[in-house]
């Protein structure tokens, strides 16, 4: 009989001073730096993580593999910032796991409402954001008359 391997996932919130949190960005802004190349200066700009007061660190087996953050975009709107897994760690749900975290976090808050941005290149987030209900909406802020950006919306589900 072969054994049983059992992996435990915890989802932990917290805010952008959680040690695992700074260094899973990290790893997220090398793989963008790659992808983007010299549009990477651009966007860097607006990815900064010192004040994010919303963060979700996913964690297998007590490995950081996964993250993601949300803070306000308008009164009853708020933006996902920061999603990232691990590659070896990909095409197991934990990015779903992680936005739905964080969904339900800005549900609890009070928000009606989920925006993001992510880039052309990147075609499994797109993917992503996709299967999990968002809409294409024109890009707003800073992205406007960005041609590499792709924003999203979602309106969050209320609980009774």
């Amino acid at each position: 009989m072969g054994r049983k391997i059992i992996i435990v996932i915890t989802t932990v919130k917290t805010n952008s001073q959680n040690p695992d949190f700074i260094n899973l960005v990290k790893l997220l802004d090398a793989e963008l730096a790659k992808r983007d190349g010299e549009d990477h200066a651009f966007y860097s700009q607006y990815n900064h993580i010192d004040r994010l007061n919303h963060v979700v660190v996913l964690y297998s087996n007590y490995l950081p593999v996964a993250c993601g953050a949300i803070k306000e975009f308008e009164s009853k709107k708020t933006e996902i910032k920061r999603m990232y897994t691990f590659p070896e760690y990909r095409g197991r749900g934990l990015a779903t796991t992680v936005l739905i975290a964080l969904e339900e976090w800005a549900a609890d808050l009070g928000y009606d409402f989920t925006v993001l941005e992510t880039g052309k290149r990147q075609p499994e987030a797109i993917a992503l954001y996709k299967k999990n209900g968002y809409i294409r909406r024109s890009n707003y802020g800073q992205y406007d008359g960005i041609e590499n950006s792709v924003c999203f919306e979602k309106r969050l589900d209320k609980k009774p």
